[in-house]
């Protein structure tokens, strides 16, 4: 039987794929830095391989090429979606806070909703914390938003965020809380409107149908201070325009590897001056941005950090080590996520 993929005890990775009429066989992961795209070796039995040094704790998804065909993995159930493509997931162990441990969990479900901006059905993930069927609490709400080419699948599934959550919770360094992650774009090719400034279906979705729904069928608290958006790439951008259109509705908002996307930050900032200099700013705990030094939206970040200093906001900026990759996005939520809601971190901050 072929086995794919195989994780050994000290991390290292093998992929195998059956495929004996097959000339060549490739292996691509992105997200594993520096093995973009690798080369199988065929064996006698028609199985083709290839093992990978020590990869870091995490997810990441991957697929084969055969004789320039892309395919998922026939040997691994496990997979994630983008916006219109599937791929392959392995999980690598050996993170306390992204593993799946022996902690109550929370339960993930696939909610599926009538968007009536789009005039059709939709879906989002929502995340709910351990004990929520069986107490009657109702619980603070945090919006985490996917990146380009990504689905509402992609938090979960790659992003490790149920497990994230269910660790922090249970560590008690984070507050049990609600999280929804919809799907950011509203067709199979666009971006969703994801460009602050930009006529936007997916932000006006989020108001008129999004939040409502979540508001109206779980027990959430529906106020400002127990109300967090964040999001990465593509979903930060749209977090700077949901929480600077509307920003007496959230409490926290963090920005993930992005920025305000414009060439002309000065027409932009002229175009939403009102915004910017709305009062209501002054009631936001957190706004809270961070990108790898190499980023490529990493200027886009500096700039927007500016520009908010300029406008009388605080917001609390960082570079990370790496790149535009899940291995950061995870990491960045394990940062955040407990500074919400008065959570360990932010109690500590007050300290």
């Amino acid at each position: 039987m072929v086995v794919s993929p195989e994780v050994s005890g000290d991390r290292k990775v093998t992929f195998r794929i059956l495929a004996p009429k097959a000339e060549t066989v490739t292996w691509s992961g992105g997200d594993i830095q520096g093995k973009r795209e690798r080369n199988l070796k065929k064996g006698d039995d028609g199985v083709w391989s290839i093992t990978l040094d020590p990869v870091e704790p995490g997810a990441y998804r991957y697929n084969f090429s055969v004789d320039g065909v892309s395919v998922i993995d026939p040997r691994s159930p496990a997979v994630s979606e983008s916006n219109n493509n599937v791929w392959s997931v392995v999980v690598v162990p050996g993170s306390e806070l992204m593993d799946e441990r022996d902690v109550p969990h929370g339960a993930v479900a696939a909610v599926h909703y009538h968007s009536s901006v789009l005039g059709r059905a939709r879906r989002m993930h929502v995340y709910t914390p351990p004990g929520y069927e069986t107490n009657d609490t109702k619980y603070p709400v945090f919006y985490l938003l996917h990146g380009a080419s990504d689905s509402d699948d992609s938090w979960t599934s790659v992003g490790r965020a149920n497990f994230i959550l269910d660790n922090l919770i249970a560590a008690g360094k984070a507050k049990p809380m609600i999280v929804v992650m919809p799907a950011g774009h509203t067709s199979a090719a666009g971006f969703g409107g994801g460009r602050p400034g930009s006529a936007n279906e997916f932000e006006d979705e989020f108001m008129k149908d999004i939040r409502p729904y979540i508001e109206k069928n779980y027990r959430a608290l529906a106020d400002r201070q127990n109300r967090a958006i964040a999001g990465l790439s593509m979903g930060g951008a749209q977090t700077l325009n949901l929480a600077l259109g509307h920003v007496a509705d959230f409490g926290y908002v963090g920005v993930f590897s992005s920025g305000i996307f414009q060439r002309n930050l000065d027409d932009w900032e002229s175009k939403h001056q009102a915004e910017l200099d709305d009062k209501a700013k002054d009631g936001l705990k957190l706004f809270w941005l961070k990108t790898g030094k190499d980023d490529f939206l990493l200027q886009s970040t500096h700039n927007t950090v500016e520009l908010l200093k300029k406008h009388g906001f605080q917001p609390v900026f960082d570079e990370s080590a790496g790149g535009h990759t899940w291995l950061n996005w995870r990491q960045y939520l394990i940062e955040f996520a407990p500074q919400l809601f008065g959570g360990a971190a932010e109690k500590a901050a007050k300290n």
